[in-house]
């Protein structure tokens, strides 16, 4: 994985084979960022990255300047591995080895940008449970955005608060505002 921007541009790491992780791609992340970019100013922002995997999103935004940026995975292996390479990039990413409905439901802070990068096979159900529990907990500030990337197989367009997707190769992101 490469961060595309910010000050670690061009930077590669490289996970552990061992990682249950499917990472956004390269192509598909610098897509989504260029969406995000007009949208946010990243030294006044705070990310929560659910789902989080390699942490890629979480280290893009910290690299671009995010002083606050909440990393939530359940493996224990990606939780090391954020935590090891948030420390080598020096960047200000809080990492918690939680399951991600239940740290939605005790967090009571909000953030301008939550993404959540689930399992392509999570049924929609637990993609709608996701999206509910961002409302209903207001977890997106007053202009926050949530982003949901899953797989071509599911449309979101029907869960209330969404606004539109875009699809780059078999990954779609479904974008929610308040």
């Amino acid at each position: 994985m490469r961060i595309i921007s910010g000050i670690h541009k061009g930077r590669k790491l490289s996970a552990p084979k061992s990682l249950p992780v499917r990472p956004t791609t390269d192509r598909a992340k610098e897509a989504l960022f260029n969406i995000l970019g007009p949208e946010m100013y990243w030294p006044q922002s705070s990310v929560l990255d659910l789902f989080s995997g390699t942490g890629n999103l979480s280290y893009e935004c910290a690299s671009r300047g995010c002083p606050h940026v909440v990393a939530v995975d359940a493996h224990a292996g990606c939780v090391k591995f954020i935590e090891q390479s948030s420390r080598t990039l020096e960047v200000p990413v809080s990492v918690f080895k939680r399951d991600v409905s239940a740290f939605l439901k005790r967090c009571a802070e909000s953030f301008d940008l939550i993404f959540a990068d689930p399992p392509y096979d999570f049924s929609q159900e637990q993609l709608r449970e996701i999206v509910s529990l961002c409302f209903e907990k207001a977890l997106l500030k007053e202009e926050g955005i949530l982003v949901i990337e899953h797989s071509a197989q599911r449309d979101l367009s029907e869960l209330e608060h969404f606004e539109s997707a875009r699809k780059y190769g078999s990954t779609i992101f479904s974008f929610f505002r308040p």
